[in-house]
């Protein structure tokens, strides 16, 4: 990640994170030393909307100390709020459980799908500010590098052994859609990201949803090798964007999107001309927020309001909180400010972070002077 744009052979950098850490953020779900099996399946698979395939996880966890986790991350601007809290979040699940996270910084991927412009040196700013947010965020990182000649033997086999349309099936992991006329390099993307899990010795692929479809190919792929145990994938959630209808965040979009730096006020603007109309639930991200973001933060949602509007109130769990917004008992007049004071309240560590670090504040000065391509 540090080598010159021209070089044809940089090094991917890889961040490995193990229970080291000891932060009161987002650690509540640390368990006693002595876990059994079941609570450790408990932890994990709770991090995932989905897993394939639940018997494999309990195998996994019960004849392996420290299985490996991993999840890849395009360095294409600004954080938002699901890459570093929510990732933030099951980092710490995971590795309380026993796990060793690892975490790509795909700067080729980036290049390949011509994020910064396709600019190298750009793509390795912008994952170096990746790394700020998350040590600032509580996240105790390893740095290691991968050389390239030993990566691209395995990537080659993955390509050779599948059909173009199987391929082309892959292109949502890269925000794309089968119909979009993509350039050769991006015919490799998918091939080098099932190629990842492979690497980085991966027994649990923790990507979101949306990168289903690569970690499916990834369980083909050991079938056509004949390998024994398949990596197993846990998916979680995908945050929705603050607009009606918007299925995630995009960094293109900033009034979608809640950045990790983002000034108290910016927040505060941005969580009230959010989505949430009265009584409705479903699609809401004001309340998805407060599911996957507050309660695992705090394991708790204080909602501050006048007394005749019913007064202060601790809501312990999501099914309380949305029965009370369900029936008009919670309003979003309520809700969005206790929302936006829950989230300023996480954030406040990173902009502190970017305030008095010099090497930080020049990586975001650089990033947010940088033009988000798609």
């Amino acid at each position: 990640m540090e080598s010159e744009a021209s070089d044809p052979t940089p090094n991917m950098q890889s961040l490995s994170v193990n229970d080291s850490q000891n932060h009161d953020s987002a650690s509540s779900s640390n368990p006693a030393p002595a876990m059994t099996l079941e609570e450790k399946f408990r932890i994990v698979r709770s991090v995932g909307e989905e897993c394939i395939q639940e018997d494999e996880l309990m195998n996994l966890l019960r004849n392996k100390p420290e299985p490996i986790c991993y999840d890849g991350f395009e360095p294409s601007g600004r954080m938002h709020i699901a890459q570093g809290v929510m990732k933030t979040i099951s980092v710490n699940k995971l590795t309380s459980a026993g796990c060793r996270v690892k975490i790509w910084i795909a700067d080729w991927f980036a290049q390949l799908n011509n994020k910064m412009g396709g600019d190298l040196k750009k793509i390795e700013t912008v994952g170096r500010y990746l790394i700020e947010i998350w040590k600032a965020v509580g996240m105790d990182l390893d740095g290691g590098k991968v050389e390239a000649h030993e990566y691209w033997p395995r990537v080659m086999d993955i390509a050779r052994r599948n059909k173009l349309p199987r391929i082309m099936r892959c292109v949502q992991i890269m925000g794309r859609s089968e119909q979009e006329e993509l350039s050769a390099a991006q015919i490799l993307y998918p091939c080098m990201q099932c190629a990842d899990i492979f690497f980085l010795k991966a027994d649990i692929c923790q990507l979101g949803m949306d990168q289903r479809k690569v970690n499916v190919l990834a369980r083909e792929y050991c079938d056509d090798i004949k390998m024994k145990n398949k990596p197993i994938i846990l998916s979680h959630h995908m945050l929705p964007g603050l607009q009606q209808g918007q299925e995630k965040m995009s960094k293109s979009d900033p009034s979608s999107s809640i950045f990790m730096e983002d000034e108290e006020a910016e927040v505060n603007v941005k969580i009230k001309k959010a989505y949430c109309p009265p009584k409705v639930v479903e699609g809401n991200p004001c309340l998805e927020y407060v599911n996957y973001i507050i309660f695992p933060w705090f394991n708790e949602f204080k909602v501050e309001r006048k007394a005749e509007n019913g007064g202060d109130k601790i809501f312990k769990s999501y099914e309380e909180l949305i029965a009370d917004y369900a029936n008009g008992e919670l309003h979003p007049g309520d809700l969005k400010p206790s929302l936006s004071k829950a989230l300023n309240k996480i954030l406040q560590p990173v902009r502190d972070h970017f305030a008095n670090d010099s090497n930080a504040k020049d990586l975001l000065k650089r990033v947010k002077a940088y033009r988000v391509t798609r």
